[in-house]
């Protein structure tokens, strides 16, 4: 089996951003030469997630109202205790999960016909990065 591993970088300028990043994705398939096998998506923070859905407007401000609902910020958080201000980030990327794991088929994404790979941010205005491990022969 291969592996192929490449890393994206954000440094989102709002604090929550939902952005595409399914071309990224399938570059770093192509660019692996596997034909069959997967791909991991996965971010390397805990106030921020990977997930696949719709890229539809409409969808996206729906999604952060939903999780603003569930987990509101600047509501009194425990974690808040530590110095930080940032509980309702944590607590969304629970939501939204950190990663996703997509078939890769014929050398290429194997996702449904409106199937978006996503980078959720959920504290955004600082560096974070998510890695793309690519698996398969």
């Amino acid at each position: 089996m291969k592996a192929h591993t490449e890393y994206l970088e954000f440094h989102t300028k709002r604090r929550c951003e939902y952005v595409n990043i399914t071309r990224e994705v399938e570059r770093a398939v192509q660019k692996s030469g596997i034909r069959e096998g997967m791909v991991l998506v996965s971010a390397l923070h805990t106030t921020a997630g990977v997930y696949i859905n719709d890229d539809e407007e409409g969808l996206l401000q729906d999604l952060d109202e939903m999780l603003e609902k569930i987990a509101p910020y600047g509501a009194p958080y425990r974690h808040h205790a530590t110095g930080e201000d940032n509980g309702d980030a944590h607590l969304k990327c629970l939501l939204i999960h950190h990663q996703v794991v997509v078939p890769v088929t014929n050398g290429r994404l194997d996702l449904g016909t409106w199937q978006r790979i996503f980078y959720a941010e959920f504290d955004g205005r600082r560096r974070k990065r998510v890695v793309i491990k690519v698996l398969g022969e």
